[in-house]
């Protein structure tokens, strides 16, 4: 059976799973945490790194800083879509504030931005608020 490396949200861990159609259950083999119910992790540049090298599954970064309004305003459709996407899909925030020299290196010169990365490049990105069944379809197509 194919496998995927999925990076547990909770200690970091990379964990190789059995790829699936849909999971009833899936654990962390370190923390025992589930990898099934998790919102989006805030990262800063080490561990943004170590997803989007370390993890099959696409990674969907919304680049956001804290002042701004639509950045608030998208935040529960990003954790909703994160929701509903259970290891199809990891969901990462950067605040650009406090890792300003990830938003340079990514280019990001309006917020919010969401970038999709998958086997460690960039392979989409959408700048502006979506809403949740937005988000969840964009991403859908990279899954």
């Amino acid at each position: 059976m194919e496998s995927i490396k999925v990076v547990c949200p909770n200690c970091l861990k990379v964990n190789r799973i059995p790829k699936k159609d849909h999971y009833n259950k899936a654990n962390c083999g370190y923390c025992k945490n589930s990898l099934l119910h998790t919102k989006p992790k805030e990262v800063d540049a080490n561990t943004f790194s170590h997803f989007i090298n370390n993890s099959d599954l696409p990674i969907v970064v919304d680049f956001w800083a804290p002042w701004c309004g639509p950045c608030r305003m998208m935040a529960p459709n990003f954790e909703q879509a994160s929701l509903n996407m259970p290891i199809k899909a990891q969901f990462l925030k950067v605040n650009t504030e406090s890792e300003q020299m990830l938003g340079v290196q990514y280019g990001i010169r309006s917020i919010p931005t969401m970038i999709i990365f998958k086997n460690g490049q960039e392979v989409d990105r959408v700048s502006g608020a979506l809403n949740t069944q937005q988000i969840i379809e964009w991403v859908s197509r990279y899954s």
